[in-house]
């Protein structure tokens, strides 16, 4: 019995040769003690590796020491955290339970993160929860360790930014929306109010401030808004499935989200309303690298946010050691405040006038040295004084009048003001800042700043967006959000640098100012080589400095 089974199991193998010929067939078969080695299977060229190589983050343990205790369970590595997040970018996931799946099959991934095949990796609840509990300071630190690494390789030159912004869906759907109540009646009605949300169900947590729920517009607000709900319910029933009785108008004057709070109302023309965040992006014109990015409430307008844009970019740049001098931006970001502003700071603004700006009334003249308007007739419009609209974010403007006696019997009284007694001009206070902007504008510079401006940073938004997991938000709350943007945006960067390759070669164009202006430093290019300006404004900055010369001569503008 021990000799037939050998002689039973070669019979059979007989038999598989000559009805299958020399076919192969796989077995599979777990070993329980397995040599291998990440590095010998991830090659050379690969990514990730790549990546490990060139990104160091062990400055993190020096600065989130302060964050743990001394007893208790060992919590995730700081840097394999970071990694973590860098790669749920790269690979555009929005779900950490899906991001640790991902990684622990993917050898690449692996091998970045300094994990072996047979390590687990950290739970996906620990992922989010330290997201949570580490501060916005670490994340600004990541995102300028990885902007330096830019700078070094020379893929920055800082002299031109680009701003522009974009919608970002909140982790909240419009169904989880409350009615605001006045704060007399706010727990009395906390009830009723749900009758104007599409759900019947109160959510399991309200993480809004009583200030949130409360209703705070004004009675001309509400007036308006009733106004538009009246419209909006005549106008939705052009639309296949329209006749809902529960649909209603929704603001951000009388909704507010108990899920999320920080999520506004989106209202963009042509598309459905949503619970979104805002992200604010300024990118490099040279090599198209984020210098900077912050997330802001859905609400808030352009032209409100770019003061703090402007001033956390400037101190990015400074600490890199460049310096902007050339900011260009939409319409959405145009206010005489940010006019005034920028040239305050140095900066040239390249940013278009909205339509509702008017330089003045039709057919009047505007004499600077005694402060009035001459009217057709010949009669003068005086200033009286400046105006602050508190609720147009204290919006600044000028009045002038005429005088009765004046207006009194003129030809073209109806045709200027009507039934009024005297001519009201109410101006900006900064018409001479919307003057020397229009002027840039319009100049051969604006025109191609303009081209440069559409080249630049729409490619950007549009990668963050599609292919880095920018879509939606997976956090609640305008801090992860800003988080996350800072993860995402050094992702980006990251992208830039290991696909970057330098130019062995440079050539300097330098355009020669008139022979009595003078460049930087009190030097004239009459005396100065290109050895001699290398040396004396250092290699680093050379690049960036002949770049700035068309900007700092002026002679454009």
């Amino acid at each position: 019995m021990l000799v037939a089974q050998p002689i039973e199991d070669n019979r059979k193998r007989i038999y598989y040769q000559i009805f299958n010929g020399m076919q192969g067939r796989k077995t599979f078969e777990d070993e329980r003690e397995l040599r291998f080695s990440l590095s010998a299977h991830v090659p050379a060229h690969n990514f990730y590796r790549r990546l490990k190589d060139r990104l160091d983050l062990s400055l993190l343990y020096e600065l989130t020491a302060p964050f743990y205790g001394s007893c208790g369970q060992h919590s995730i590595d700081p840097v394999v955290f970071f990694k973590l997040c860098l790669v749920a970018h790269l690979e555009n996931i929005a779900s950490d339970r899906k991001l640790i799946e991902h990684c622990s099959l993917r050898l690449d991934l692996l091998y970045f993160l300094d994990y072996q095949l047979d390590e687990p990796l950290p739970w996906h609840s620990t992922v989010s929860r330290t997201r949570q509990l580490l501060p916005t300071e670490l994340f600004e630190e990541v995102f300028t360790r990885v902007l330096s690494l830019c700078a070094e390789a020379g893929m920055v030159s800082g002299h031109t930014q680009v701003i522009d912004s974009a919608l970002i869906k909140a982790n909240a759907s419009m169904g989880s929306l409350e009615l605001k109540v006045p704060q007399e009646q706010l727990e009395a009605r906390l009830q009723q109010a749900r009758v104007f949300s599409s759900a019947d169900r109160r959510a399991h947590q309200n993480r809004a401030p009583l200030t949130q729920r409360a209703l705070t517009a004004s009675r001309e607000e509400l007036l308006e808004i009733r106004a538009r709900n009246r419209k909006w319910q005549k106008e939705q029933d052009l639309y296949p499935g329209a006749h809902n009785k529960g649909a209603k108008y929704t603001s951000n004057k009388t909704h507010y989200s108990p899920v999320d709070p920080d999520a506004r109302i989106a209202v963009k023309p042509g598309k459905a309303r949503k619970l979104c965040y805002l992200l604010q992006l300024v990118v490099d014109t040279s090599r198209h690298v984020i210098t900077h990015v912050q997330a802001e409430y859905a609400d808030r307008k352009d032209s409100i946010c770019l003061p703090g844009i402007v001033r956390h970019l400037s101190e990015r740049l400074h600490q890199l050691g460049f310096g902007c001098t050339a900011l260009l931006a939409d319409t959405g970001y145009c206010s005489g405040e940010n006019y005034a502003m920028l040239e305050r700071e140095g900066i040239w603004a390249f940013i278009p006038p909205h339509g509702t700006y008017v330089g003045g009334p039709e057919g009047f003249t505007y004499h600077k040295e005694d402060d009035y308007w001459l009217c057709p007739e010949g009669k003068r419009a005086t200033f009286r004084k400046e105006i602050v609209n508190a609720k147009r974010n204290n919006v600044r403007s000028r009045l002038y009048l005429t005088t009765r006696k004046d207006c009194k019997g003129c030809p073209r009284k109806e045709s200027c003001i009507g039934g009024q007694h005297e001519k009201k001009v109410n101006i900006t206070s900064f018409r001479e800042e919307y003057e020397r902007a229009i002027a840039r504008v319009h100049s051969r510079w604006g025109r191609r700043m303009k081209r440069l401006r559409q080249a630049t940073v729409e490619p950007v938004l549009g990668t963050l967006l599609d292919f880095l997991g920018m879509r939606k938000v997976n956090t609640r709350g305008l801090e992860l959000a800003h988080k996350g943007m800072l993860v995402a945006a050094a992702a980006y960067n990251l992208q830039k640098l290991l696909r970057f390759t330098p130019k062995r070669s440079q050539v300097a164009v330098m355009a020669l100012p008139s022979p009595e202006q003078e460049v930087f430093s009190g030097l004239t290019l009459e005396s100065m080589e290109r050895g001699e300006i290398r040396k004396r404004i250092g290699s680093r900055n050379y690049a960036g400095v002949v770049q700035q010369l068309p900007v700092l001569g002026l002679g454009l503008f």
